[in-house]
C-alpha cells in the first residue's frame, strides 16, 4: 500500500493532543504503562503494518507502540509469513509485553488461484497442508489463533458440488493438523474477482459445518460481504455460529468507516451486542495520505465505536 509523506503545520501538535500523556515516535517510552494510553474501544480494532508509518515510524515494532498509545489492543499482518523468523518472535514479545492480541496472518499458499482447493489436485492439496504446518510454527512465535484461507479459483471443468466436496476434504486435513494446536483457520469469502471459489457467507457457512471442527470458521469481511451480497446484520446473524473473525472496509473506496456507504457505528453496535470478543481487523486503507489521514482514520474509528 503506498502513502505519500505529508507534513502540514499543527499536524505534529494534533498528534501530541490525540496521544494524549503518550508521545509521538521516536519519544515513547518503551512500554508504556496502561494508563498512559488512550483509552480503549468497545471492539478489539486491529490495525496493519503502515498503517501508522507517518506518526509511529517505518518500523513495525515502533509502529505497534503507537498503536497502544491509541487504544488499539491488537494488530494482524497478512504477510506474517514472509517475515524473517527473528523479526516473528520479536513482533510477538513486543505483542506480549503490551498484552496486545495477534489477529490474522494468511497460511502460506493456503489456496490461491496457482493451487486451487477446488480442484482436488493432490499437489495442491499438499501445498496447503504444508502451509498449514508452517502456520503452527508462525503461530507458536507471535501467539498467534486464527490463520486465513482461501480455496482459490472455481475449476470450471467440474461441478460445483464436486469442487466443494475437494474443498471440504482438503479443510478437513487442514484442520487435523492445526486443531491440536488451538489455531483455527478461517475462511474468507471474497469479491476481487468472480474466478474465485468462495464468494458468499451462506456458502462458507455450508462448508465450515461440512467440515465440522473448530478450527475451521469464517472470515466476514464486511467489505467484500458488502460488494457479493449486502444484507450485513441479517447474514451475519444468519451465519453467526460459524463466525470466528471479523475484517473491515468500507465500500465503495476500501478505507476506513465513515468514507463510504456503510453504517458501521450500527453493524459494530450489533456485533458488540451478541457479545463478540474477538478481533476486528482493519484491513483497509487510509482515505487521506500522510499524518493527517493517520489522524483521521483514529477519529473515524473513535465515531463509529461510539454506539453505546
Amino acid at each position: 500500500m503506498q502513502r505519500r509523506n505529508f507534513l502540514q503545520t499543527g499536524l505534529l501538535a494534533g498528534a501530541s493532543a490525540l496521544v494524549g500523556s503518550g508521545t509521538v515516535a521516536g519519544e515513547r517510552n518503551e512500554t508504556p504503562a496502561l494508563d498512559s494510553a488512550e483509552k480503549t474501544f468497545n471492539l478489539n480494532y486491529a490495525p496493519h503494518d503502515g498503517m501508522f508509518r507517518n506518526l509511529g515510524g517505518n518500523d513495525f515494532i515502533d509502529q505497534i507502540k503507537y498503536m497502544y498509545d491509541q487504544g488499539f489492543r491488537a494488530i494482524e499482518d497478512n504477510g506474517m509469513s514472509g517475515r524473517p523468523v527473528e523479526q516473528q518472535k520479536k513482533i510477538g514479545e513486543t505483542l506480549a509485553k503490551l498484552g496486545m492480541t495477534m489477529g490474522v496472518f494468511v497460511v502460506p499458499k493456503g489456496g490461491n488461484s496457482e493451487n486451487s482447493l477446488a480442484a482436488g489436485k493432490k499437489e495442491y492439496v499438499d501445498i496447503f497442508l504444508n502451509g498449514c504446518r508452517q502456520s503452527v510454527e508462525i503461530a507458536k512465535r507471535v501467539n498467534a489463533k486464527w490463520a486465513t484461507v482461501v480455496p482459490g479459483d472455481f475449476e470450471r471443468n467440474l461441478p460445483v458440488g464436486v469442487q466443494t466436496g475437494h474443498v471440504i476434504d482438503a479443510l478437513r486435513r487442514g484442520a487435523e493438523i492445526l486443531e491440536p494446536h488451538g489455531i483455527t483457520m478461517v475462511l474468507e469469502p471474497l469479491s476481487d474477482t468472480p474466478n474465485l471459489f468462495l464468494r458468499t457467507s451462506d456458502q462458507t457457512y455450508e462448508i465450515c459445518r461440512a467440515v465440522n471442527s473448530p478450527s475451521c470458521k469464517i472470515l466476514y469481511d464486511i467489505y467484500h460481504m458488502q460488494k457479493n451480497e449486502g444484507h450485513l446484520i441479517r447474514n451475519i446473524e444468519l451465519t453467526w455460529s460459524e463466525i470466528a473473525y471479523f475484517q473491515i472496509g468500507d465500500n465503495p473506496g476500501r478505507k476506513e468507516p465513515t468514507t463510504g456507504e456503510i453504517n458501521y457505528k450500527n453493524v459494530f453496535k450489533y456485533i458488540y451486542e451478541k457479545g463478540y470478543k474477538g478481533v476486528m481487523g482493519m484491513e483497509h486503507g487510509n482515505a487521506k495520505p500522510g499524518k493527517e489521514g493517520e489522524l483521521a482514520l483514529i477519529k473515524a474509528y473513535r465515531e463509529s465505536d461510539s454506539f453505546l
